[in-house]
């Protein structure tokens, strides 16, 4: 009997301890995300004092259900309404690095192609983790709002998230994607006259309405060109951005080039920078709009081919 108790009482330590060391595993364990760039992002536990260095980042953290974790972003920086009692570090072209630092954030949210590397590169220099996020598809944005659940331990909330702009997604994709293609010009500003290239996240936006960037060809983010080559190219749609949520006058400029068939058949749309231009979940509002923009130009194609 005695034997017994014993090997009992035995058992009983040894499940403890083994329930302790678990335990003991999984609070040390590390959180590890690999960023767009490809660099692995280690945290030893969720981050709880996150910056970010452009408005959309900051956006995306809250549609990953991590808002109440920021405490820094940058000018400009104005959805949802919640982030604008969110402290400021300055444009995401001209931080304020004291600001940052005095934050003591256990990481940051860096933009690729809108951040200066050299700025970037002093943050990681004071130590802090950087995440460097650089969406170029739309299928990039769903994998964005997971992982910066994971770095902030909102998981639940991210990947329901992410579920629910994937499903979106690919309904647009099933409304639009075979619809007759339309050649697209996007005009991001007048002076100097700027677009984007094929990898930029507004071309994907352009493929999923079953359109086609008429400079999709350049490798630049955001190439500048020439009023020549865009006559040249002939597009069927233009579609500016502009600053805020009015049209931009200087949309209508293109009136004075007749030869273009976006011109003659009045085919000169916008769609507000922030539901284009920024790589968050609203991005599909903007992409909405853009479909149903291309839509009215396939409608007066007269007696071509318009739609199915």
């Amino acid at each position: 009997m005695a034997s017994a108790v014993r090997n009992r009482l035995s058992f009983l330590i040894l499940s403890l301890a083994s329930s302790f060391a678990l335990a003991a595993i999984a609070e040390i364990a590390e959180i590890a995300v690999t960023d767009d760039t490809g660099a692995v992002v280690r945290l030893s536990q969720p981050a709880r004092r996150i910056v970010t260095l452009a408005p959309h980042l900051a956006e995306t953290l809250f549609a990953a259900g991590a808002g109440d974790r920021l405490v820094g972003t940058v000018d400009y920086s104005d959805y949802p309404e919640a982030v604008k009692n969110v402290p400021r570090i300055g444009g995401y072209s001209r931080l304020d690095l004291e600001t940052i630092v005095a934050l003591k954030p256990d990481l940051i949210v860096a933009w690729h192609s809108g951040n200066a590397p050299a700025n970037i590169d002093k943050l990681r220099a004071f130590g802090f983790p950087i995440y460097v996020s650089q969406p170029n598809r739309l299928e990039d944005v769903a994998g964005e709002i997971e992982r910066l659940g994971r770095l902030a331990g909102s998981s639940a909330a991210a990947d329901a998230a992410a579920r629910q702009f994937s499903a979106r997604l690919a309904s647009l994709r099933e409304r639009y994607g075979g619809r007759p293609v339309a050649r697209v010009f996007y005009q991001i500003w007048k002076q100097p006259l700027s677009t984007v290239g094929g990898k930029q996240i507004i071309s994907s936006v352009i493929r999923l309405c079953g359109g086609e960037n008429v400079f999709g060809g350049l490798e630049t983010i955001a190439p500048v060109v020439a009023i020549e080559a865009v006559i040249a190219a002939n597009p069927e749609v233009i579609v500016a951005s502009g600053m805020d949520e009015a049209r931009p006058e200087w949309l209508d400029d293109w009136k004075r080039w007749s030869v273009i068939t976006a011109v003659t058949r009045g085919n000169l749309f916008f769609v507000p920078p922030e539901l284009i231009q920024r790589h968050t979940p609203r991005l599909l509002d903007g992409a909405e709009q853009l479909c149903r923009h291309l839509e009215t130009a396939r409608s007066r194609r007269g007696g071509q081919e318009s739609g199915r």
